[in-house]
């Protein structure tokens, strides 16, 4: 997409959770399937290394601004002002708008036991929600294509995929064409444990504070080797940034000079 925004070595669209919504409207009433992933300050550390990943990554129809050194990044980097979209609430927000557009739903990923909690709570949160199928995440290779075939005879309008990253995007890269009734495919990673409450979110004060990334490594210290990477991300911006400067201040002596 033309407005994409580079951040250092992935993207991010520039939009706020409204803009985001109307754009998977607009895929509701396409003629393929659109993908949907996140895009995170980990993600510029794991997508690079995989050629894979990188290409449907980089094709994905929408990048949202998952985590807040995005939203940062952008501001620093580009002048942009971008609302953090994230995947949790997302997911919530589409199943909204897929009762709004008369549209079913599958999804797939996580243990047995979470999908079909999380299947039972959305059916609480969104009462007419349409849940046409479902599976665990552990379906085996030699399975996917009866996998697949249930999804496309369910006829699901909306995909989401709980499969964890990069396993969800490579998924949708493999199979995005044996797709035929699915418009949208969001990647949701663990969000079904945060529907299920299995894994907690933090509270509010934390979330209006841009400091969910802290509550939760807090109290799961386990994240640690994932958010290592934050500090690295935030310096590699800040080093990006002040480049950007120095090429604008020499640029602007020499048009100065040629005065």
């Amino acid at each position: 997409m033309k407005d994409r925004l580079k951040i250092l070595d992935i993207w991010v669209d520039p939009v706020d959770r409204a803009q985001a919504i109307e754009r998977v409207r607009g895929f509701l009433h396409g003629d393929r399937p659109c993908s949907i992933f996140a895009a995170n300050p980990e993600k510029n550390f794991s997508v690079p290394k995989d050629p894979q990943l990188w290409d449907a990554f980089k094709a994905a129809d929408l990048l949202i601004p998952d985590g807040i050194g995005i939203v940062v990044a952008a501001r620093l980097l580009h002048g942009a002002v971008l609302q953090r979209v994230p995947g949790v609430e997302f997911m919530q927000e589409i199943c909204r708008l897929a009762v709004e557009e008369d549209k079913s739903i599958f999804i797939y990923g996580a243990r047995d036991d979470v999908n079909q909690a999380a299947v039972e709570q959305l059916r609480i949160r969104f009462p007419a929600i349409r849940i046409a199928g479902r599976s665990h995440g552990y379906v085996p290779e030699e399975q996917m294509a009866e996998l697949v075939r249930s999804i496309n005879d369910s006829g699901a309008a909306i995909l989401f995929l709980a499969l964890g990253s990069p396993r969800q995007e490579k998924w949708f890269a493999a199979h995005a064409s044996e797709l035929t009734t699915v418009k949208v495919c969001q990647g949701i990673g663990g969000t079904l444990d945060a529907i299920t409450g299995s894994v907690k979110r933090a509270p509010d004060i934390w979330m209006q504070l841009s400091l969910e990334w802290l509550y939760r490594l807090l109290t799961d210290p386990r994240r640690i080797h994932r958010q290592r990477v934050l500090p690295i991300f935030a310096l590699r911006v800040l080093m990006a940034m002040a480049k950007s400067n120095q090429s604008s201040i020499r640029m602007k002596h020499r048009k100065n000079k040629s005065i």
